[in-house]
């Protein structure tokens, strides 16, 4: 399916599938989604690394692109639901011990 070591926590790769699952349309400059530049500067990462795990999320079928060029990314939440708990990205995203909400929601 895709290459990836699930040994050891991608601390990356959890940072922006959980930007991506909460994204709000107020951080989205199109409805279709947050392209790879914007969400770099989000997640303050090379455009580069944030491509590689967009494509790893991608094999796993929880997010959705849309477009070519450029290429719109977004959070599937009902694929998401519905995969096996075993999943080593469900079980990385769903690992909520080291992360700060605040990030993410305006209280």
């Amino acid at each position: 399916m895709f290459d990836w070591d699930s040994s050891e926590e991608d601390k990356e790769l959890k940072k922006i599938g959980l930007e991506l699952m909460f994204l709000t349309p107020e951080k989205c400059t199109s409805t279709d989604g947050i392209t790879a530049v914007e969400l770099a500067k989000l997640v303050e990462l090379p455009v580069e690394t944030v491509k590689k795990k967009l494509k790893l999320l991608s094999a796993a079928e929880i997010i959705r692109v849309k477009g070519i060029n450029p290429k719109y990314w977004k959070f599937d939440e009902y694929k998401f639901q519905r995969m096996n708990e075993d999943d080593p990205i469900y079980r990385l995203l769903c690992s909520f011990d080291d992360v700060d909400f605040d990030r993410y929601f305006d209280y």
